[in-house]
């Protein structure tokens, strides 16, 4: 049962993001122990949307016969589901603040996105906007966690709202006819599957331009060469969205987009942490 449970989470994602945060966290400077605790802070948060996910959409998965849904095939129970979103959310709130006040609620403001998605904005032409201002707080939560407080540099909160660009335009893609014949019209279904996934992969491939010229230094008029490491690390970001952009062009969307998105962003984030660019601007303390 708690299997089954647990795969109702959306586990793949839910870990992934927790480890971005994670890495980010190293490349802060963060000790040891705070990493620990802003991982168990994320994942809570992100257990807490993927539950609500599969409960809000229970209905439609049994409609469209999803066999990888827990819930829709019977597997679980929708109350147990439920309590499981609503527990997570509520101890997502004490959790937050054990990583401070400012990071508490930057990391609050990306568990409300992800829950406003699910409670129905996946369905309006503005579908986009929780994952650009989710993801785009995520870099704010970690560099406030640092002891003091950083402000995160600005070129940090574009990245994260250009990967939940590309995050929600991939995650929806292989799903786009089930979600029609549901009634879910959000704006990767009304640009349709080979516009929605360009999209995804230019948005992946600017994320990566501008951590390069967040490495140089451009936001603060301090240019530099960027790290070794970051130009390797965008070659190959670039090269993963050549890739995307033929499977776009070539094949049916799948699962496979998705994942490249969140590989690119494991990796810019560990090209960070190596090369040790500098993800704060001002300390707020």
């Amino acid at each position: 049962m708690m299997r089954q449970v647990f795969a109702s989470s959306h586990p793949g994602p839910s870990v992934a993001v927790t480890a971005l945060a994670a890495i980010l966290g190293l490349a802060v400077g963060l000790p040891p122990v705070r990493v620990l605790v802003l991982a168990l802070v994320v994942f809570v948060g992100q257990l807490s949307i993927g539950w609500s996910n599969d409960w809000l959409d229970a209905r439609r998965d049994r409609a469209t016969k999803r066999t990888d849904k827990p819930l829709a095939v019977g597997a679980v129970s929708l109350a147990t589901v439920r309590a499981a979103a609503v527990v997570s959310l509520v101890l997502s709130v004490p959790l937050s603040f054990a990583i401070g006040t400012a990071a508490g609620l930057a990391h609050l403001l990306f568990v409300v996105c992800g829950w406003a998605y699910n409670l129905g904005l996946k369905s309006t032409p503005v579908s986009v906007v929780p994952f650009l201002i989710g993801f785009g707080a995520l870099p704010a939560v970690v560099t406030l966690a640092a002891p003091p407080p950083i402000a995160p540099a600005p070129w940090t909160l574009l990245v994260g709202a250009l990967f939940g660009t590309a995050v929600h335009f991939t995650n929806a893609l292989p799903d786009l006819e089930d979600d029609l014949r549901t009634g879910v019209r959000g704006l990767p279904h009304r640009l349709g599957a080979k516009v929605a996934g360009w999209t995804a992969f230019a948005a992946l491939g600017s994320a990566g331009i501008v951590t390069l010229l967040g490495q140089s230094g451009v936001s603060t008029g301090t240019l530099s060469p960027p790290p070794p490491v970051g130009v390797l690390g965008t070659l190959i970001l670039l090269a993963l969205v050549a890739w995307g952009v033929r499977l776009v062009a070539t094949k049916p969307p799948d699962r496979v987009l998705f994942r490249v998105v969140i590989a690119a962003a494991v990796l810019l984030a560990v090209e960070l942490a190596v090369a040790g660019t500098a993800l704060g601007a001002v300390s707020t303390s």
